[in-house]
């Protein structure tokens, strides 16, 4: 989908709420924040599709995102009150990506990681798959050790990315932006969210190429336990593939193990890789 294919704003009927308490599978941090509502990168697995905003859309998921009307002086005063109450720690993009297509236009993201570094938070975590984040890597560096760029690695092989997130990008930009961003001095990890078939080879490509590693399946990383994922019938695709095995929580906890071989990989597993 192209970056203004479906697009929208919503209705200002009132004043936009970014600021959102964590909890759940994000416990630990104090907010989440999604700068657009809906995601083009419409991936067959994302968890997002089983949550109200999914299912009462009657556009097909992936085919349409909402861009939030950004106010400055609105979001300055909703920062400071809740930052007044505590140091804030952020997930940003937990259920839309920050830098899908979207952003080249609209700059929404640019602008809120501008004005979080009048203030800066405790911790961000910058949840994303495209390499549009490195457009920003000026902005990342300001925020020193307070921030973490999750760059989403399922898989090492292309065919198995095409086949279940089509639109999503490639995965050569994926480890471009993991290694520049890294070059660059900004904290960043590889998250294996949730793991995908890949090759013999992509437990090593990732000891070599990424500081930190974070590995999820879907039954421990939608929130919902696996059931959330087993409605969007994704083991019926891993049957189709003729690689059910490959769906089972025991793919996961052997590829941890295989990544842990490693002599000095940092590497974590589900929720807790994800925490400040």
């Amino acid at each position: 989908m192209s970056s203004g294919e479906g697009l929208s704003l919503p209705p200002k009927r009132k004043a936009v709420r970014w600021l959102n308490p964590a909890g759940g599978y994000l416990e630990g941090y104090t907010h989440t924040l999604n700068p657009y509502t809906g995601c083009s990168f419409g991936c067959s697995y994302c968890y997002v599709r089983r949550m109200p905003v999914g299912l009462f859309r009657s556009e097909p998921w992936g085919s349409w995102v909402d861009v939030k009307p950004l106010d400055s002086a609105a979001f300055r005063k909703e920062w400071a009150r809740e930052s007044d109450k505590g140091l804030l720690s952020l997930f940003f993009g937990s259920a839309t990506d920050p830098y899908q297509p979207a952003e080249a236009e609209h700059e929404t993201t640019r602008r809120l990681l501008e004005l979080m570094l009048e203030r800066p938070p405790a911790f961000l975590l910058l949840q994303t798959r495209s390499a549009l984040i490195l457009r920003d890597t000026e902005l990342l560096r300001a925020f020193g050790g307070k921030v973490r760029a999750s760059i989403t690695l399922e898989t090492d092989d292309e065919a198995m990315r095409r086949h279940f997130t089509p639109s999503a990008p490639p995965l050569a930009a994926r480890w471009r932006a993991l290694r520049e961003l890294r070059e660059a001095g900004i904290p960043v990890q590889a998250a294996v969210s949730p793991l995908l078939p890949h090759t013999p080879g992509f437990a090593a490509k990732l000891a070599s190429e990424a500081p930190r590693i974070v590995v999820d399946d879907f039954h421990r990383g939608d929130g919902s336990g696996g059931r959330r994922t087993a409605q969007l019938g994704i083991r019926e695709e891993y049957r189709a593939l003729d690689m059910e095995a490959d769906y089972a929580p025991a793919a996961a906890d052997r590829f941890y193990e295989q990544l842990r071989s490693y002599s000095g990989t940092n590497v974590h597993f589900s929720r807790s890789g994800f925490l400040p």
